[in-house]
């Protein structure tokens, strides 16, 4: 039986309608364009730190519609061997295999520490979030594409966590696979 043929993507997976699988390739730095004005939100070196030395990702706002952006980027988390933890307060579980919880609270008290809990949530929504991050001692905060709030930033990197926002890890993969085709 022939092998079924293996998509490649010609845009990062955050990107509508881009392909949901990526070609199988080395990592590399991240030397995509940023997607901010501030450097400081995508600081090379955090979003180094959370891609490549993180496992347990918790994923506000991740629900079973695979239609949904979060569905897609948790996908591709698993696929670069990450844990997810779906957080919804009305999802019904399991979503990729992972029980649902309602809050960051009730997951960090399930699964433990939680290494980088990444928002998909408005903008004006988000910033709860990084704040939760926080109390529950969790290594880092991603805040996606488009989901910006500077006040969240400040307080979370001043509390000592990194923090990312702006970007999507697929977006950074993306990137780091054309570098390493053209290496």
């Amino acid at each position: 039986m022939a092998e079924p043929r293996r998509l490649t993507r010609t845009q990062p997976a955050c990107v509508p309608g881009a392909a949901q699988q990526a070609p199988e390739l080395p990592d590399a730095l991240y030397a995509g364009p940023m997607t901010s004005a501030h450097p400081e939100w995508q600081d090379p070196a955090t979003v180094d730190h959370l891609l490549d030395d993180t496992e347990t990702w918790a994923v506000v706002g991740l629900s079973g519609d695979p239609y949904r952006t979060a569905y897609s980027i948790a996908e591709e988390l698993q696929r670069h061997g990450k844990r997810i933890v779906p957080i919804h307060p009305t999802a019904e579980g399991p979503v990729l295999g992972e029980k649902v919880y309602k809050s960051l609270a009730e997951a960090a008290a399930a699964v433990g520490h939680i290494d980088v809990v990444d928002v998909f949530r408005r903008s004006e929504a988000a910033g709860q979030f990084a704040d939760e991050a926080v109390a529950i001692g969790a290594g880092g905060v991603w805040f996606q594409m488009g989901v910006i709030d500077e006040a969240a930033f400040e307080r979370t990197t001043a509390a000592g966590v990194p923090m990312v926002m702006d970007t999507c890890p697929s977006k950074v993969w993306f990137y780091r696979a054309q570098q390493a085709q053209q290496a």
